[in-house]
């Protein structure tokens, strides 16, 4: 295949497929090269290097993350809103291993920032927890238990973690409920009154 077209985009939409068929570290520089038909240097015009393409494709698919969320989440709120992201969330990790696995990396801050899709995941989280009254730093603590929630069973059952007869969508289906409640009765930060 000629280096004709041979774009960024198409580089890291090829790594998402890559992500996707043999998992997210087996996406490198060398394995593109051989897709595409050109020597590994071709690519070094489009990506600095293998971090640059891996934070690329985080981002790629941190943004097609969103996108489900938010659509799953449009003129919801409440328990409704919970459901349809952590449903939008889970069904998007289970569909791409591979993207879901990039979304977990650590990115520099700075590239966070500059990054409307991160931007826009922070508001329709955000967001949606507002409907339950929280506000900081109680909104932090609450992103982070559906983070390590959400991901941890995600990571469990792709992994064929859940062994026993019980449905793991109905398993699923509990979790969410129990979030929904933890939310509603959330401890609210209070200041020091020492």
């Amino acid at each position: 295949m000629a280096r004709a077209g041979l774009t960024a985009d198409r580089i890291v939409a090829a790594a998402a497929e890559l992500a996707d068929e043999a998992g997210f570290e087996h996406v490198t520089l060398s394995a593109l090269a051989r897709r595409f038909g050109v020597k590994d240097a071709s690519l070094y015009s489009h990506v600095r290097n293998l971090n640059d393409l891996r934070t690329r494709l985080a981002l790629h698919a941190g943004g097609e993350l969103i996108d489900r969320i938010a659509a799953a989440v449009a003129g919801r709120a409440g328990r409704d809103a919970l459901t349809a992201f952590a449903d939008a969330y889970r069904s998007y990790a289970l569909e791409h291993p591979g993207r879901y696995s990039a979304t977990q990396i650590r990115i520099d801050q700075s590239l966070i920032a500059d990054s409307p899709a991160m931007r826009r995941t922070a508001e329709i989280t955000y967001g949606m927890l507002r409907a339950y009254g929280l506000a900081e730093p109680d909104l932090t603590d609450a992103v982070r238990l559906l983070r390590s929630t959400f991901h941890g069973y995600c990571a469990l059952e792709s992994a064929g973690g859940f062994g026993a007869a019980r449905d793991v969508r109905a398993s699923w289906d509990k979790a969410v409920e129990a979030l929904h409640l933890a939310l509603t009765h959330w401890p609210r930060e209070t200041g020091n009154d020492d």
